[in-house]
Formats: structure tokens, sequence, C-alpha cells
């Protein structure tokens, strides 16, 4: 369930908020009832922002250059953080190194608006065949189906193999629903607090579901005593039965899970920062606050660790026993921030990241100690994507939601006067036949 951009209050980017769609750093100054240990993370980014906003304001050029240095090192590297150093370098006349810092904010295959002003005129000849190459449409996957429902707005997507139907959840209809080989649609559960429904995994082993429903703050379709709340639900997967409800973190947003080896749900909480597993009927937090916004993490099989992707710090691997983590290695080159759903396969990960600029699905190879990325390979970016959120293997085919919709909506969640929703796309992969480490 992805977050405001890192740097929207300073004007960087408008990467506009699908979950409690507000800035991070009014949403973080505004919420309270956290754990002091847990907004470690947190009140860094917010003190970083808030240093960052109070520079430019006061033409403080030396402090906001050690600024910028400063969020640059706390995003590890990501291509938005290099955008403002090389901002911050153009302030200080130091064109050589601002030119480092915008190379390496395309190299990531990234895009901005901010290229364009006036300030970056002396960089354009340097970058313009770059970013003209990073705005190129990519698509190698293919349609597999398409929801007749255009009212969807679908956000998590799985598949049972035992009865052979995709389930989605949809955020405007309240409710999960199903799609079988033929085509038909049917709907499963319909939220019970009439909340929009959100995460989804199935665990076909045990024959049950496991989804959340959240009250988003400041969302029309929500009753306002209800905002702020999310409810972890589990489902019997044959009979469509309610079995349990959990209760997760006030003014929090369980918008993301995965399941453990032996069936625990996981879940993120993508406004407080938290990550929490199931423990008799209870969510207990198991990480240690050093992320500011986890996404859908990502377990290879038979393993103690998961890949969290924070969608402004970028992606870590967290050990989920301790919660000891370390993040991934960029090298300079792989832009691992804005990831919505991330998923393992073998020694790759596919995510689907609706926080980069442009948006785009892609794979990422890992070496060998799984430490750093080493390649690439763009499955889809351009116009033909609207948000997409999640995704699923079934085998070695991957499928995803291409266009969810959540860019039609305003900051209340109400349809834009000016926009439509369209019938969501779900699209197909296989990676087998695919060259791995491709780099784009």
């Amino acid at each position: 369930m992805k977050r405001d951009g890192l740097l929207q209050k300073i004007d960087l980017t408008t990467r506009r908020s699908r979950a409690m769609l507000c800035g991070i750093v009014v949403c973080f100054a505004i919420l309270g009832g956290f754990p002091a240990a847990a907004a470690t993370a947190v009140a860094q980014f917010q003190a970083l922002q808030q240093s960052l906003v109070h520079d430019r304001r006061q033409k403080d050029w030396r402090t906001y250059l050690a600024d910028a240095e400063r969020m640059r090192a706390f995003l590890n590297d990501s291509p938005l953080s290099n955008l403002e150093v090389a901002r911050a370098q153009l302030q200080h006349g130091n064109t050589a190194e601002a030119a480092k810092a915008a190379k390496r904010f395309v190299a990531m295959g990234q895009v901005s608006g901010i290229l364009s002003t006036p300030s970056f005129v002396p960089l354009r000849p340097d970058l313009n065949e770059a970013e003209n190459a990073n705005r190129q449409p990519v698509l190698r996957a293919e349609l597999a189906f398409v929801f007749s429902d255009r009212s969807l707005l679908p956000e998590d997507i799985d598949y049972d193999p035992g009865s052979r139907r995709f389930f989605v959840t949809s955020i405007l209809q309240k409710k999960i629903v199903t799609i079988d080989a033929r085509g038909t649609e049917r709907d499963f559960a319909a939220s019970p607090e009439h909340w929009p429904m959100v995460a989804l995994k199935i665990d076909p082993k045990r024959r049950t579901l496991w989804a959340t429903e959240v009250a988003f703050d400041g969302f029309a379709i929500v009753h306002k005593p209800d905002w702020g709340r999310s409810i972890l639900l589990k489902y019997d997967l044959d009979r469509g039965v309610l079995l349990a409800q959990i209760e997760g973190p006030r003014h929090g947003n369980l918008g993301d899970m995965v399941l453990a080896d032996n069936g625990d749900p996981i879940v993120s909480d993508g406004d407080g920062g938290g990550i929490y597993r199931t423990r008799d009927r209870r969510l207990k937090r198991i990480d240690r606050g050093d992320f500011v916004s986890p996404q859908t993490l990502a377990i290879c099989p038979n393993s103690t660790a998961a890949f969290v992707p924070d969608y402004v710090r970028g992606t870590a691997v967290m050990d989920l026993t301790t919660g000891s983590i370390r993040w991934l290695s960029t090298q300079g080159r792989y832009d691992l921030d804005g990831i919505d759903g991330l998923y393992c396969r073998d020694n790759e990960l596919v995510a689907t990241q609706n926080g980069a600029l442009p948006e785009r699905v892609v794979s990422f190879a890992l070496d060998s100690t799984s430490s750093a990325v080493v390649s690439q390979r763009v499955i889809q970016r351009g116009d033909s994507l609207g948000d997409p959120t999640h995704g699923v293997f079934i085998g070695s085919e991957f499928y995803y939601i291409a266009n969810s919709g959540w860019d039609s909506l305003d900051e209340r969640g109400s349809l834009k006067p000016s926009a439509s929703l369209t019938p969501a796309r779900i699209m197909r992969l296989d990676l087998s036949k695919q060259t791995p480490g491709e780099v784009e």
C-alpha cells in the first residue's frame, strides 16, 4: 500500500498517496501512539524533511547541502535524494557535483519535471538522452484477463490452485471477488465493517484466506468515526465463512501482507512503519523501528528472512526472528524505493513499482549472497500502466494488476471530476522464458 513521495513537501515530485492520502510529514506529525523505539525511522525522516524545508526558506544553502547529503544517506542513495543533492549543489554553483548526482538519478531509470526547470539548464545536455530513454514504453507481458466491473479499483491479488481461481480485493466495492479460467466472476465476501478491502493472501494447505480491511483516514466512503482503523480477517477458503477478526494498531494502515511458511500472516503498516505477525490471535510487532513505510514483504522458500520494501528508504533484508536488518545495495544504479508489491523467485525479486518515475513492473537479479542488486529487467513501463499494485506467481508465470485506478481518485478517495475508471487488466509474464539479468 504505497505512500506519498519522499520529498513531496519540498516540491521535488507530486507522487500521490494511495493509503492515507496525506503527506508523510503531515501524517507523522499528527499521528500518535507509536512505541518510542518504533518511531526512530519515522522521526528521523520527519526531522530531515522539516530541516530541508527550513533551509530552503531561509536560503541557508550551506546547511541545505549538508542536510541533502544526510537525507541521501538515510534513504540509501534513492533516486529522489540524489536529485535533491543535485539541486543543493547547483545552489552552491557546483555544476560538476550537481551533474554527478543528476546523472545518478537518471541512471536509475527515472524522469522528473524538475530537470526542466531553469536551474537545471546547464545539466540538460548530459541528461537528455538518458531521460528520453527512460520514457520509452516497455511491454514484455501479455494480457491475461480483464475484470468486467470497472468500479472495483482492485488492490491485491492471489491464486488458489485448488479451485483454480484468482482472488482480488476491491477498494471501492469493499469486497473480495474471484475469477476462474472461464472468466466467471463471483463475489467471495463483503467487508464486515464496510471498509475498503486491501491486502489478501491465500493459504492453500490450510484452506484459509487472510485479508485486511482498512478505514483510510480522510476517505469519504468510510464513516469518520472509523478513520484510522485496520482489521485482519481470516476466512474459510472453501465456504467463504469469516473465522476470525484481529484489530490492528490505531491510526495504522495494514495494507500489505505475506504468509510465513507456517501460515502466519505478516502484515505491514504503511503509515506507522511497523511490521506485525500473528500470535495467539493477536498482532505482535516484530521490527525494530527501521522502516518509514513498509510495503509487501517477500519471503523466499525455506528462508528465515524477508525482503522488506520501504516506500521511501529502499529494500531491506529483515531477520524474522530478531528483527535485525541490512539494506540491499543499489550500487548507485538501481531504484529500490517506491515498491508496492515485492515477490521472490529463485535469486530474483519482482516488483510492482508505482512510486517510480515513470511507474513500472521490474525484476531485480541479486548477487549470490542476496546483498546487492546486480542487474534489472523492466517488464512493463509507460502509458499502459495505471498504478500497478500487486501480483502473484503461479509457477514461473507472474500475474499482476496493471491498472488499479488509484490515479483516478482525489485525496478523499473520490473520483476526480475529469477522471473515469477503466476495467482492471491482469497481465502475465512467464519469467522462465526471459533472459535473466538483462539490463534496461
